[in-house]
């Protein structure tokens, strides 16, 4: 893994392996920006000349490596291009961005030096935690010469004050959202619902976390007939996880439930192949509320917070649910299922309303949810939704204020009636496709109880990156909304 380490050294005399600086775009060509100091005049004064002349122009997140031939301790000069440059701040997710593309073309190198501009402990921190999070790989499966280790130690150059309490905090979140990119990854023959269990039940344990599992035993006796519906079609019998932390000097309770559909075939509402192949991220949710209960307990937040991982794997068998069946759910109200495959909500609905007992200021639930949501936003913007509007708002300015992508989307009073159900309190599905994410959201409101407030994160897109890397982001599993929780846990602490 990775590691990071702060060193205020002039970054040009740095001895590392690669020099990694950032470069804007200009009318005149391209200008090194602020950490680069020294560079230009070790090239003779020739540097942005050698960069005009391969043909880079510094926009954003663009990458030449240069050879310094002996120029500078380090042999190899990697430019990544940060835009124009600002009027005033430079932009957090605009270094984070630069400092994970930069980190993604160091696979096999032993260390590099970020000279990007870190003025500020936020600077620094945010130029780390680019690069912890763009320095990663999933190699597990491999067995052939592809299987390189990614960059063995970042160095952030800054003299920033605070700098190093930045770094160990970015260590501590990119760290956990690399592990829910582990787990989004590994393929649902080697994490099915109890080996999720069992793995968080380890991780957990580790941190300091309370760490509680209901097997399929315990769940039907106490009635969480959604997590017992969609999980009976299985071999691998669903599970509960409820992860605890609480902080001596803590005022407020943040509650977090997070989907897990290990697999999701789509049941007897069976999903077609290309739709299917890349399911195993479907528990990406609840690897979210995982991996944020583990930062906040080892950044020590003075917050009171619980998560649940609603997990199941959802398959076609001759026990699986069918589409009419009326499911129990823990909160006492039934749902008839429609769709086998508008199973996450179901699954949630049952932790939201055993996550209100806890008595929480808030309630944020997180989950692949819908196709729609893809439609709606596409691949890298997540939807929020919620019953009070300040939260919503609240949520989406978090996640934007950690560099992860969310818009505020409305809950229109009109679609409920499309849930209706002839023989139970609700039903899975509207009949109509229009509007399907939104009445997803209306469903699970209908199971928040009355005074709490409720958010509902619907991330379907951003969980799974099918396309080509890009900045700190890589190809597969992305870790996507684990540091929107974290941010949020933090806005509640000590308040």
């Amino acid at each position: 893994m990775t590691t990071v380490r702060l060193n205020a050294s002039q970054s040009v005399s740095i001895e590392t392996d690669a020099l990694i600086v950032g470069i804007h775009a200009s009318p005149e060509g391209p200008r090194t920006a602020p950490g680069a100091d020294g560079l230009d005049q070790a090239f003779d004064g020739r540097f942005a000349e050698i960069l005009t002349t391969v043909g880079f122009a510094g926009k954003a997140e663009e990458i030449a490596k240069i050879p310094t031939l002996g120029a500078l301790p380090a042999p190899v000069v990697i430019a990544v291009g940060l835009g124009a440059a600002p009027e005033g701040d430079y932009e957090l997710e605009t270094l984070r961005r630069a400092a994970g593309a930069a980190a993604r073309t160091l696979a096999g190198t032993a260390s590099a030096v970020l000279a990007l501009p870190a003025a500020t402990a936020e600077q620094a921190e945010a130029i780390a935690t680019g690069g912890l999070l763009g320095a990663y790989g999933f190699s597990k499966y491999r067995t052939n010469g592809d299987k390189k280790a990614p960059v063995g130690e970042l160095v952030v150059s800054s003299a920033a004050a605070g700098a190093e309490e930045a770094l160990q905090r970015a260590t501590t979140v990119a760290g956990v959202v690399d592990l829910v990119r582990d787990l989004v990854n590994t393929p649902p023959s080697d994490l099915w619902p109890g080996k999720f269990a069992e793995i968080a039940q380890e991780v957990g344990g580790e941190a300091g976390l309370s760490v509680d599992v209901l097997d399929d035993s315990e769940l039907r006796k106490q009635g969480f007939g959604g997590i017992v519906g969609v999980g009976q079609g299985s071999v691998n019998p669903p599970r509960l996880v409820r992860l605890g932390y609480r902080h001596p000097d803590a005022t407020r309770t943040v509650a977090f439930v997070g989907k897990g559909i290990t697999f999701d075939s789509g049941g007897l509402s069976l999903k077609p192949a290309a739709s299917m192949d890349w399911m195993k991220s479907d528990m990406g949710g609840a690897a979210a509320v995982l991996g944020a209960l583990l930062a906040v307990s080892r950044l020590g937040l003075a917050v009171n917070a619980v998560g649940y991982l609603c997990i199941a794997e959802n398959m076609p068998s001759g026990s699986a649910q069918r589409p009419s069946d009326v499911l129990h759910t823990y909160s006492g109200k039934t749902v008839e299922v429609l769709d086998t495959d508008a199973e996450g909500r179901l699954v949630l609905v049952d932790g939201i309303a055993r996550a209100a007992e806890d008595s929480p200021d808030l309630i944020v639930d997180v989950a692949t949810l819908t196709g729609a949501q893809i439609v709606s936003l596409g691949w890298r913007t997540a939807a929020v939704m919620s019953n009070d509007d300040a939260l919503r708002e609240e949520v989406v300015e978090i996640a934007g204020g950690v560099g992860e992508s969310a818009w505020g989307m409305p809950l229109p009073e009109e679609l409920r009636k499309g849930l209706d159900s002839p023989v139970a309190d609700i039903a899975n599905l509207q009949p109509e496709r229009w509007g399907s994410m939104l009445a997803a959201g209306i469903f699970l409101r209908e199971f928040v109880p009355d005074g709490i407030r409720w958010a509902h994160v619907d991330m379907a897109g951003p969980a799974f990156n099918k396309g080509e890397p890009h900045g700190y982001t890589p190809k597969g599993g992305t870790g996507a909304i684990t540091r929107t929780l974290i941010g949020i846990a933090e806005r509640y602490a000590g308040n």
